[in-house]
């Protein structure tokens, strides 16, 4: 019996060991590529998802120039966009330091490898601050509002339309609290000091500024919400609002509709999520470099993978500040 002819094809041994190399990509290379594309589909349902929401509620949604308009070491100052912008520019230019040390590594050059992966790695860093910065300001808020009955959000601006905080003219009544005991809990040892603004509070002190007006969240032109006259603002407040609603959370917030504010968290975090992992896989690929464990391999193609996520997770940005900040 004559024995079968097998063909030697040339890749005997390597990863792919069959024949064809699909894409003439190694298969690493291939597997990155297939998760940035289902991550990319990941990423597009909840974009798609925010979109909805945001036009079946369009007019009480937030105006972004009002919620992303801190600067640091610029308290009071009105910077619409300008931080943002500025974390957008660090991450894309922390894709440009990922190309060079990419074609670093095509070059076989050991220290500019080192040198753009260092840039890189201080950029998603430097991301990842300014993230948490902004997270800290839309948790803990500025004005503060009114949540009224049916769940939307009542602000208050002044006779020319300037936003007013609460604490400007309102103050806490002093209220009996129930003594703190140990046994009780750990988590409020400082109660003594706490005494937060009720909604009679922000009643009392609305009614006694006549030059306070309510604003509501309806949108009347574009950048402009509706503002009540004096009469009807104090309508509005005594017969609706309920609750007073400073910063932002998973339930409501200062700003307007409350799912706004679980979109934020939710789709920022999650990317912020992938940053942190991006720079994480980044650092021990660049402590690899250092110890010349890819000079010895005669390739930097995990150098280059790498890259590869991480200009994805650039590009998903580039989507997610054209969907909350721009648009």
């Amino acid at each position: 019996m004559e024995a079968t002819t097998v063909a030697k094809t040339g890749t005997e041994g390597k990863i792919w060991g069959g024949g064809e190399q699909p894409l003439k990509a190694s298969y690493g290379k291939l597997m990155m590529w297939f998760f940035i594309s289902s991550d990319a589909l990941t990423f597009s349902g909840f974009l798609a998802a925010y979109g909805f929401t945001r036009f079946k509620y369009i007019n009480q949604w937030p105006i972004a120039d009002e919620v992303f308009n801190h600067f640091p070491f610029l308290h009071g100052v009105d910077a619409p966009m300008y931080y943002v912008a500025l974390m957008t520019f660090i991450l894309i230019l922390s894709s440009v330091t990922m190309v060079l040390a990419v074609d670093a590594g095509h070059q076989m050059n050991k220290n500019k490898v080192i040198n753009y992966m260092a840039l890189t790695i201080l950029g998603g860093i430097i991301f990842l601050s300014a993230q948490a910065w902004e997270w800290k300001n839309f948790i803990q808020g500025e004005y503060g509002a009114v949540q009224t009955k049916s769940g939307s959000i009542i602000q208050f601006v002044d006779a020319d339309g300037d936003r007013v905080a609460l604490d400007e003219f309102a103050s806490a009544a002093p209220v009996t609290r129930t003594k703190h005991i140990d046994n009780k809990g750990v988590w409020f040892r400082g109660e003594d000091g706490y005494n937060p603004l009720s909604i009679e509070d922000v009643k009392a002190g609305f009614a006694a500024n006549p030059n306070l007006r309510v604003r509501t969240m309806e949108i009347v032109s574009p950048g402009e919400k509706e503002i009540l006259n004096r009469e009807n603002s104090l309508t509005k407040l005594n017969t609706s609002g309920v609750n007073v609603v400073e910063g932002a959370n998973l339930t409501a917030n200062e700003y307007g509709a409350p799912l706004f504010g679980d979109f934020f968290f939710f789709i920022t975090g999650f990317h912020g999520f992938h940053v942190l992992s991006g720079v994480i896989i980044l650092i021990i690929i660049f402590f690899n470099v250092l110890v010349g464990t890819y000079e010895k391999r005669g390739s930097y193609e995990m150098v280059e993978k790498v890259g590869l996520y991480w200009h994805f997770v650039d590009l998903v940005w580039v989507f997610v500040f054209t969907f909350f900040y721009l648009v």
